[in-house]
């Protein structure tokens, strides 16, 4: 939630998560969460203006709190490809996520894929600063970082949504290492690139 949020919107959203978790989000209705937060639907209309709206607040709260918190700088390639691995994975095992891509493959795809809303910039942000402090440090190549921050999220976005249909060949272990090497490949600068010598 962002800084400043109230007690009744943080109890509206989780009762919205348990919902969504509960019944997908095609069944959910404002009454349902408001039933299950225990306030009168009226007072669910005072934070969001219908049911989609606390939906897309949902998403971004949950997609925002996989981002690394206080976490230290990285100091080379390696740790910012680790990072942004450990990133993708936990939104790709965020109980929504799952929810959506199981029951609501179409409103999976709007909230998380069709729309570049806030949880994706807030992304794409701290992705962008991280690689301007890995050119700054010279192993993240040359190159305009919220360009390169766009394609990361991209790779990111795609791994996660596409995780279970290719599960068969590239199992959990196997998934992070690859995407590893490939966000690794991409950042690297032509030193990194050559390896040790």
């Amino acid at each position: 939630m962002p800084e400043g949020a109230s007690d009744t919107e943080k109890a509206i959203l989780d009762a919205a998560l348990e919902e969504v978790l509960a019944h997908g989000i095609r069944r959910t209705t404002a009454s349902d969460i408001a039933r299950r937060c225990g306030i009168a639907r009226q007072t669910l209309y005072r934070y969001w203006p219908d049911a989609q709206a606390v939906f897309a607040a949902l998403v971004t709260r949950e997609l925002v709190a996989a981002l690394p918190a206080g976490e230290r700088e990285c100091t080379d390639l390696d740790e910012l490809a680790g990072l942004l691995v450990e990133t993708a994975d936990r939104v790709r095992r965020l109980p929504l996520v799952d929810r959506l891509r199981d029951t609501d493959p179409e409103l999976f795809a709007h909230y998380i894929l069709d729309r570049l809303g806030r949880s994706q910039r807030a992304i794409h942000a701290e992705t962008a600063r991280r690689i301007t402090a890995g050119q700054r440090a010279g192993y993240v190549r040359a190159g305009d970082p919220a360009q390169l921050a766009a394609m990361v999220l991209l790779i990111a976005q795609s791994a996660v949504q596409s995780a279970p249909l290719v599960a068969e060949w590239l199992p959990e272990q196997a998934w992070r290492a690859e995407l590893g090497l490939a966000l690794r490949g991409y950042l690297g600068s032509a030193d990194e690139a050559a390896g040790p010598r």
